[in-house]
């Protein structure tokens, strides 16, 4: 299995499913043949995109995702597979009455690895973390002194070597790089929470009656930073007022694409949030404490 993200937003095309396979017909009537048991992710991004039902069936059913975009090329709407492990009502069942005290030790661990993975990024980019790792260790379950905000305040000031640099979801240029590749990760880490048999909407921390996917939300945290690491390189090369097109995507999928270092061996990103994802599981189900996150900086050293 290749787990690839396709991103159609440079021509009109026609989407259809043949012999398992995602069947890409160009303007030029040419075709491009696609097992739809190595797609990962299917970014809709050209307004002028059709495709069959078979198209969504297709995806749903070997477990990939596809992301619905606007006019203006951002990711507005998301389609998960349904079923996703053979054990799935147990699962969402542990998943629902899992205790609060429980919620709040694994998001204390999750602001911990985030926080971590900020620093790292920091560190590696900017030759000092600006404080964060500090920070770490002082989060409590629940992080009730809200340490995950003061070091977002801290990490966006410094993110960009110091250029004036506010987060905007609203906002053009490195902003909406940041958005889209926030919105594939969410796709990307959804897509292993269903695969673990776990319902994406019932979160730890994020609740949001307008979000379907909170507990997706909660476990890429992380993982943010992967996102910043690209829209990082993608301001070296055309500034901070960049175009999100497709050398600005490339970026995005290189990075989220790389291997990265965890339990001593290189994985995909698909790996690190499947195994993530399975020892959140285990904690429901009564059969594990920790969560598999990275060790930071370590997780970097491949990607």
């Amino acid at each position: 299995m290749l787990e690839r993200i396709i991103d159609f937003s440079e021509e009109p095309v026609r989407l259809n499913v043949r012999h398992a396979n995602l069947v890409v017909r160009r303007v030029d009537e040419s075709e491009i043949c696609i097992p739809l048991s190595d797609i990962a992710v299917v970014v809709a991004s050209h307004p002028a995109i059709s495709f069959t039902h078979a198209v969504l069936s297709g995806l749903a059913a070997s477990g990939a995702s596809f992301v619905v975009c606007d006019d203006a090329r951002l990711p507005v709407g998301q389609l998960l597979p349904l079923q996703g492990n053979y054990v799935q009502a147990e699962r969402f069942a542990a998943q629902t009455n899992a205790s609060a005290p429980t919620a709040k030790r694994l998001w204390q661990a999750i602001v911990q690895a985030k926080i971590e993975s900020q620093a790292a990024m920091l560190a590696l980019h900017q030759g000092q973390d600006f404080g964060l790792r500090a920070l770490a260790p002082r989060v409590r379950s629940g992080d009730p002194d809200n340490l995950e905000a003061q070091a977002a305040r801290r990490y966006w000031s410094a993110v960009f070597g110091g250029a004036a640099f506010e987060r905007n979801r609203a906002a053009d240029g490195v902003n909406a790089v940041l958005n889209y590749g926030y919105t594939v990760l969410r796709a990307m880490t959804a897509r292993a929470i269903c695969a673990a048999g776990l319902h994406p909407s019932i979160g730890l921390h994020h609740h949001n009656r307008y979000s379907q996917f909170t507990l997706a939300d909660d476990l890429m945290e992380p993982f943010r930073s992967i996102v910043d690491r690209a829209a990082l390189a993608a301001v070296g090369m055309w500034g901070m007022d960049v175009s999100l097109d497709k050398q600005s995507k490339a970026l995005i999928f290189e990075h989220l694409t790389a291997r990265y270092l965890l339990d001593g061996e290189r994985r995909t990103l698909f790996d690190v949030l499947a195994r993530l994802s399975t020892s959140l599981v285990a904690v429901f189900e009564g059969r594990g404490r920790g969560l598999a996150l990275p060790t930071f900086p370590e997780f970097f050293e491949c990607g």
